[in-house]
């Protein structure tokens, strides 16, 4: 949270994306009690299980509430499911579904998740930081368009440019949800939120502008207004050269950078807001001196300014647990360079 607030602390903070997940053993024996997904996320004692497994095995210094983007939809009517070995699978998207999703029904299928939140603060060492989140209406609206995911996402950028309306009207469904759901996130305990922007990186420069700044703005601007020292960190994953105007667009506190940001652009960034990342996950997957090199490396870059160390995007389920804990040594043994 002193990161959040501009402070440069060394060793800086250190968590990763998708840290409870399917690379820990302890995960995947909680997961195996739950065959629907979506039922293991509004699951509030395995939900909470599993957000605090890397915090005991590592020591994180922050927990992410584990749950899944497409909670919001599913909240408002929308017909998800998630399928073995292809991921989320939704309806198509079409005007008659739209139609149907109901903002009221949201806040009392999302009571499971808050109760987590709320589980999680009590459970959680008060040093450690709780992390919320959503998906940015983009991303999350991506998988309705074809019904799942496509190569770079075509099927929804086609979608999106054929019937702009149609989209328009799913995105305005999701940003007062998106809204409300933070917002109760912060009143259960939540320090800071983080909105996962994971395909924006594949629209042009018009559409970077209309269907993920204008949404996480508004996501931004309306959580603040009932959450005045609300801490929000936007992922707009793949859009290095649009970072700065992101920033300055959409009032985010923090920004993430994926792992193929160029340096001296990332410090440009770290000038403006604090910056978390960006250590490639498959460096986390080679291990040794790969891992290592990839280490040193973001913290000679970004270390001397505020930092949150974190991947680049989350960790692969393939990842070594042994080598997660080598990466936090080493992050947390690197002498300050400042003396």
């Amino acid at each position: 949270m002193r990161v959040l607030e501009g402070d440069r602390l060394w060793p800086p903070p250190v968590w990763m994306m998708r840290q409870a997940g399917r690379y820990l053993p302890e995960y995947r024996e909680v997961r195996s009690k739950k065959v629907n997904f979506l039922e293991f996320c509004y699951d509030t004692d395995l939900a909470t299980e599993v957000t605090l497994q890397p915090i005991r095995r590592y020591g994180f210094d922050a927990a992410i509430l584990f749950s899944d983007i497409f909670v919001v939809p599913d909240a408002l009517g929308y017909p998800v499911r998630f399928e073995e070995g292809r991921g989320p699978v939704l309806d198509p998207l079409r005007s008659g579904l739209v139609d149907q999703l109901d903002q009221g029904r949201a806040e009392q299928h999302l009571d499971p998740v808050i109760a987590t939140v709320r589980r999680l603060r009590a459970e959680l060492p008060e040093e450690t930081t709780l992390l919320g989140f959503c998906g940015a209406p983009w991303t999350v609206a991506c998988y309705s368009v074809a019904g799942h995911t496509t190569q770079d996402q075509i099927a929804a950028r086609v979608g999106a440019y054929r019937d702009p309306e149609l989209m328009q009207s799913f995105i305005d469904q999701l940003v007062p949800a998106s809204i409300r759901y933070l917002i109760r996130q912060f009143e259960a305990g939540a320090d800071a939120v983080q909105v996962f922007d994971t395909w924006a990186g594949v629209l042009d420069d018009a559409g970077f502008a209309r269907w993920s700044i204008a949404p996480t703005k508004a996501i931004v601007a309306g959580v603040k207004a009932a959450v005045p020292h609300a801490k929000i960190i936007g992922f707009p994953k793949a859009s290095a050269a649009r970072l700065k105007t992101y920033i300055a667009e959409t009032g985010v506190d923090a920004v993430g950078l994926d792992w193929t940001v160029p340096g001296a652009l990332a410090q440009d960034v770290q000038r403006m807001v604090p910056v978390q990342g960006n250590l490639d996950p498959m460096r986390l997957v080679a291990g040794g001196a790969a891992l290592d090199e990839g280490v040193d490396q973001v913290l000679k870059t970004l270390g001397d300014g505020p930092l949150v160390f974190n991947l680049g995007h989350g960790v692969t389920p393939d990842a070594d647990p042994d080598n997660v804990r080598r990466m936090i040594e080493r992050v947390r043994a690197t002498p300050d360079p400042r003396g």
